[in-house]
């Protein structure tokens, strides 16, 4: 589908991500007599996000893909630029399989106060707004990729974060706090997704994985990421 309609085909991608979000916002109205929500960075920064997307008053979160495909210019304009992708590896070492990244600077400017971006979240304000930047900050780890972006010398419009290490995490709590309250998991799907997400995935919030993307030519091995200390 890429290489024949590219614009579909991202297009595709993110609808499916946007899908998963508003999946969980669902799970959230659901649930959140049984899960504290808003005392998990992940699931925090999840419910914030779809909010950002689904109002979408403002041009921040469009993710990678669009961004390196189908912005103006196409990515022959990035011929040669650099960038930083950050996420949390399983508790087992692995990596999450799937990714879908937003720049960093995009849930900063949408989230922490002190930037007094125009794109802020109005939603909570003050000391409110505050605590959730400070919880998603510390529970996510994101001062640490601040640190390692700066260090590396990668620019602020060029650091990445995958939110589907973050997703999963936050799946994890809520499903296991489901079934801890008795909740019947009926029907196929159900069934079949609840071991996955109670029993057999975990993501490790207190590690990252980094890797660099260097644009270099047209070729798929141009585009594919390499590890990075």
């Amino acid at each position: 589908m890429f290489r024949i309609d590219p614009e579909e085909a991202i297009d595709n991608i993110d609808r499916a991500f946007e899908a998963k979000l508003e999946a969980f916002h669902t799970l959230y109205d659901a649930s959140k007599a049984i899960f504290p929500y808003f005392q998990h960075g992940d699931a925090t920064l999840l419910i914030a996000v779809r909010n950002a997307i689904h109002h979408r008053d403002h041009p921040l979160f469009h993710s990678m893909l669009r961004t390196l495909h189908l912005g103006e210019g196409g990515i022959g304009r990035l011929l040669g630029a650099s960038f930083l992708l950050a996420g949390h590896p399983s508790l087992h070492g692995a990596s999450v399989r799937m990714s879908h990244h937003f720049r960093l600077n995009d849930i900063d400017a949408r989230l922490d106060p002190s930037l007094a971006s125009p794109y802020m979240d109005s939603f909570l304000k003050g000391a409110k707004a505050i605590e959730r930047r400070d919880l998603i900050d510390q529970q996510l780890g994101l001062p640490a990729i601040r640190e390692f972006r700066s260090r590396h010398g990668f620019p602020v419009n060029q650091t990445y974060i995958d939110l589907m290490p973050i997703f999963v995490s936050a799946t994890c709590k809520v499903f296991k706090a489901m079934e801890a309250a008795g909740i019947a998991f009926k029907g196929f799907d159900a069934r079949t997704y609840r071991t996955p997400f109670t029993s057999e995935l975990a993501i490790d919030l207190n590690k990252h994985e980094f890797s660099q993307l260097i644009l270099r030519g047209w070729g798929p091995l141009d585009l594919i990421p390499v590890p990075v200390e």
